[in-house]
């Protein structure tokens, strides 16, 4: 079924215009990959509070052979009782096309503050985890993970 209110000289100037937004995007790639300050403002959609090292745990292999499975272990030391807990706990990838990697809602009835994921990674990056605290502080830890074989085309 053909539309009727589009013409031939519709076409082709519909046609042109897409052509011409084609080459203004080969002409002005942008970065394929988040950066680290793509990932820090990510992070920051947390909460209000400042970054603390400390109380985060990330367990990860030094070395992943294959970025498409990459196991991640984060463990907040706190105690999850009503007066204090773990409320959030983010992970980000600054090197990986979408830097939100996880992110996990906890309450006291978890009973320990404690995840275990696998994730892909798509090259050499550094990994963060955050932990958003019952009284609004923010813990936090950074790992650096080599990948060999990327997990996301890479």
């Amino acid at each position: 079924m053909t539309d009727p209110s589009l013409s031939r000289r519709g076409a082709i100037a519909l046609a042109s215009r897409g052509c011409v937004i084609a080459l203004a995007a080969c002409l002005f790639p942008t970065e394929a990959w988040a950066s680290p300050s793509e990932a820090k403002a990510l992070l920051a959609t947390l909460g209000p509070g400042a970054l603390q090292p400390g109380k985060v745990t990330i367990g990860a292999p030094e070395i992943a052979e294959n970025g498409n499975t990459v196991p991640i272990m984060i463990d907040v030391d706190s105690p999850m009782t009503d007066a204090s807990y773990v409320k959030t706990i983010m992970m980000v990838a600054d090197g990986n096309p979408l830097p939100g990697v996880a992110r996990f809602e906890l309450s006291p009835a978890n009973g320990r503050a404690h995840v275990e994921f696998r994730i892909r990674l798509a090259q050499t990056q550094n990994i963060t985890a955050v932990a958003l605290m019952s009284d609004g502080t923010m813990w936090t830890a950074t790992k650096n993970v080599k990948v060999t074989i990327g997990g996301c085309g890479g």
